[in-house]
């Protein structure tokens, strides 16, 4: 449901200070070129969108990132095909100083940390549509959204399971021009079997197919004059991505066994929980269309790096879930809050609605490892209904079983789906149900 948008000035203060960094290619094709925004964050690559190009063939499109962090920086390869070297040795993820030289591929670029410092935009506000934080990465974020808000570009928003993406997307929507001129549309493009999605993205015509007895507007269509929310985009099937790479270019689309073209007037928003870099390194999804869509890249932090919004985000999900004043004196006391800190959050905001909503539900501050008031090892609450107990228990098992497995295969539904012998829709299904996506 669309939430109405929300501005709630504050007086927090600025955004985050960082220090300054430059890094500057030493040998290569591109010696000389140097980066030295003031940002937290540097991609380098062959690939256009990288923050440094490196015109080299021996480095991936996207070879490595580097983060700041304190007077140090945090490296991480990004899948690339030479690796990225130090000292003679290949770095998958770790901290590395100012002064040193990497070697990616053919080139050497030399990382100096600066003694001066940048102070990171912030926005005065403490949510923006349904997002809620007073932390300095949020509204950074906020800050960010605005600007966003009042353009028509193309966004690729990136995050862990249950972070917010579409909440970003449909935010950034209501704060636009669009809310007046169009609709809010969302399809879930690893919810819908391959065999189906480009139906529900381009509509078909009567005969296009076995069943297709009636035309069909697809949700390119019915979402011109609005937004487009195209989420799990990284499990968009690679014979699809060409006509999706298309109708971005074109603006147009032609629907299933249809022979016109119809212009389509949207905004398109993308999400991901996977790092499309490393999927266009290994193949599995096509430059041209991350590029075309990573027109500009909104990161979510998890929930671990802005506990301190806990207390506002609380309240407001209480609210959301229409607490009585007693839960929420209850679930807002400072020790529980403690707790709430103090928990990992695999599945971030949605997990812990999620948990919140079971605390309304059997009227107990439930710890955050809890998801139904606890039983000795293998016990049943016998004072159950049968049924009741029994549909527990499944669901004891479904969440503690599909957290493992999609663990196990790092996050990879896909690969998740066909270890565990089902279809990928129906375990997209079981982990929204738990919290998990």
């Amino acid at each position: 449901m669309s939430q109405p948008f929300v501005t709630r000035p504050t007086s927090t203060g600025p955004g985050r200070v960082i220090r300054r960094f430059r890094v500057v290619v030493t040998a290569g094709p591109a010696q000389g070129r140097t980066w030295a925004e003031a940002a937290e964050r540097c991609a380098l690559g062959s690939h256009p969108s990288s923050d440094l190009v490196l015109d080299d063939p021996t480095v991936s499109r996207f070879h490595c990132e580097l983060t700041i962090a304190g007077d140090r920086l945090r490296l991480r390869d990004l899948g690339s095909r030479n690796g990225t070297w130090v000292g003679g040795a290949t770095i998958g993820e770790g901290t590395i100083g100012g002064g040193t030289t990497l070697v990616l591929g053919q080139s050497q670029v030399r990382i100096d940390v600066d003694a001066a410092q940048a102070q990171l935009d912030a926005s005065d506000r403490e949510a923006f549509g349904s997002l809620v934080g007073a932390s300095p990465r949020m509204r950074e974020l906020f800050h960010q959204l605005e600007k966003i808000a009042a353009s028509d570009a193309t966004v690729l928003v990136e995050g862990e399971t249950g972070t917010g993406k579409e909440g970003v997307a449909e935010s950034l929507h209501e704060a636009s021009a669009r809310a007046r001129t169009g609709k809010f549309v969302v399809i879930d493009c690893g919810a819908i079997p391959a065999n189906l999605l480009e139906s529900e993205l381009f509509g078909h015509e009567v005969g296009a197919f076995t069943g297709a007895t009636t035309r069909r507007i697809g949700a390119f269509e019915d979402a011109s004059g609005g937004t487009l929310f195209l989420d799990e985009i990284g499990e968009l099937p690679m014979e699809l991505q060409p006509k999706l790479l298309r109708a971005l270019e074109a603006r147009e689309i032609r629907r299933v066994g249809g022979r016109d073209t119809i212009a389509c007037d949207l905004r398109i928003v993308a999400a991901t929980n996977r790092d499309l870099r490393s999927e266009v390194n290994r193949g599995t999804f096509r430059p041209d269309l991350y590029y075309r869509l990573a027109v500009v890249r909104v990161e979510l932090p998890p929930l671990r790096a802005r506990t301190g919004d806990l207390p506002l985000l609380v309240a407001h999900l209480l609210d959301r879930l229409g607490a009585s004043a007693e839960a929420r004196a209850t679930l807002t006391e400072p020790a529980f809050l403690a707790e709430l800190a103090a928990a990992p959050w695999p599945g971030n905001v949605r997990q812990l609605r999620n948990h919140l909503e079971q605390c309304v539900v059997f009227g107990e501050r439930l710890r955050p490892t809890e998801q139904v008031p606890p039983h000795p090892a293998g016990a049943v609450d016998a004072s159950l209904p049968y049924e009741i107990a029994r549909k527990q228990a499944i669901e004891v098992f479904e969440a503690a079983y599909v957290a493992a497995l999609v663990e196990r295969c790092d996050g990879n539904v896909a690969q998740a789906a066909r270890a565990a012998g089902v279809n990928r829709a129906y375990l997209h299904r079981l982990l929204r149900r738990h919290g998990l996506r």
